[in-house]
């Protein structure tokens, strides 16, 4: 079906055109805002991603070594005395920006040492076991960036493709077919007004 074909004829058409292609270019100026903030946020939240992950690294690396120096000064079995049973409990606090619902930070409780299980053999385990629990902290921070990233980034694709489609075919087409209705009346009026003049020079 050609433009022409799909305009709808008359003045009410021309009107609902019309009114189509004023609720495009507003939804188009307000996806193109809200791209400008998504943008900037994505960009903030990358930027967060990406100094939590080295965060993380080098919070792995420093609870690695003081394992290895403990491993070193009493070995598999002192590591095994002073491992902790009970698991580190992460809650998540989530908020919404610009319609995107994503994790905004992580609280972490440590795991607690119970009365059976023995206290660190030697300080370089006491150092790790703080480091590894520093470490945790570290990575539950890392994948809420990194989620936070990822949600807000998809969301600003899901926009982008939204407003391309606007632009690049709805906005277009509308003002093609607008102009074709514009057209169309036009050409009725002119040859309803010649059919008048005709009908007044047959009458007299």
């Amino acid at each position: 079906m050609t433009a022409r074909q799909d305009a709808q004829p008359g003045r009410a058409g021309r009107l609902r055109l019309r009114h189509s292609l004023d609720v495009a270019t507003r939804g188009a100026a307000l996806l193109e805002r809200k791209l400008h903030v998504l943008r900037d946020h994505h960009e903030r939240l990358t930027a967060r991603e990406e100094a939590a992950r080295d965060a993380w690294r080098e919070a792995l690396a420093e609870a690695e070594s003081w394992l290895l120096r403990g491993l070193l000064l009493g070995g598999e079995r002192a590591l095994e005395k002073a491992a902790v049973a009970a698991r580190a409990e992460v809650t998540v606090t989530w908020t919404t920006s610009m319609g995107v619902r994503h994790p905004a930070d992580a609280g972490v409780r440590d795991a607690p040492r119970g009365a059976h299980e023995a206290d660190p053999a030697n300080t370089a385990l006491a150092h790790a076991e703080a480091a590894f629990r520093t470490a945790v902290r570290a990575a539950a921070a890392c994948a809420v960036a990194r989620t936070a990233a990822h949600l807000v980034g998809a969301e600003l694709d899901r926009t982008r493709h939204r407003l391309r489609a606007l632009d690049h075919h709805w906005i277009p087409r509308l003002t093609a077919r607008l102009a074709d209705a514009e057209l169309a009346l036009e050409q009725a009026e002119h040859e309803d007004a010649v059919r008048r003049r005709r009908a007044g020079a047959h009458r007299r």
